[in-house]
């Protein structure tokens, strides 16, 4: 079973920046047009999940001629081909996801599925979500994470108040304090070092680096 699994979203062509560092030999999963995306990239695909509504022709072609297994679902769901792309990995055995693309187009679905990281649903996983050039994260307990001296990051509150934010290596550190839901305290602190440390002692942060290059 793969420890780490790529998922590619669709939306706006991804910066070559984004996969720069993937892993080499772990499992693919294309969320629809993520297919697109990753062929782009020069990447084979694993799986195929979503209702195929907005993947290419030449693509569908392409899997088809792969033979790449294929989880299709209808067009009236109740999750995003991201969500589905998420529990896919997860019956793969994952535990650490890196999602690339999903960024651009329609922002009520960039938005849904940015709240998939910090989810209850998907606590088990380790996600990171390369959209374009930033970096989303989720901290449900602790979090190491990298970047760039000088580089914007923001803390948001998901879900309600987070309780003892703890964090290190930032411009503005906090020791213990509360972030609320709805707050901006957390929008636009930086990096002081190249790695930072995010504790939480109740709720569920989610971390946004814009650009983790822009120090």
């Amino acid at each position: 079973m793969p420890e780490t699994v790529i998922v590619f979203a669709g939306g706006d062509p991804i910066p070559p920046s984004a996969v720069l560092d993937l892993p080499a030999d772990t499992f693919v999963i294309a969320a629809d047009s993520g297919l697109d995306r990753a062929r782009e990239a020069g990447l084979h695909i694993d799986l195929l999940v979503g209702d195929l509504d907005s993947i290419s022709s030449e693509g569908r072609q392409d899997a088809e001629f792969r033979r790449t297994q294929i989880e299709r679902h209808p067009v009236y769901k109740d999750a995003t081909d991201m969500e589905l792309a998420l529990q896919a990995a997860r019956k793969q055995g994952a535990r650490k996801v890196i999602v690339i693309g999903g960024h651009g187009g329609r922002q009520d679905h960039y938005l849904a599925n940015a709240l998939l990281l910090p989810s209850p649903a998907f606590a088990d996983l380790d996600i990171e979500w390369r959209a374009g050039r930033a970096r989303l994260y989720a901290v449900h307990k602790a979090l190491s994470l990298p970047g760039k001296v000088g580089a914007s990051v923001s803390l948001l509150a998901v879900g309600g108040a987070v309780r003892g934010v703890t964090t290190e290596g930032l411009r503005w550190n906090l020791k213990g304090e509360d972030l609320e839901a709805g707050s901006t305290r957390g929008v636009s602190n930086e990096f002081k070092a190249e790695t930072a440390s995010i504790k939480v002692k109740a709720g569920t942060l989610l971390v946004v680096v814009p650009d983790p290059e822009a120090g």
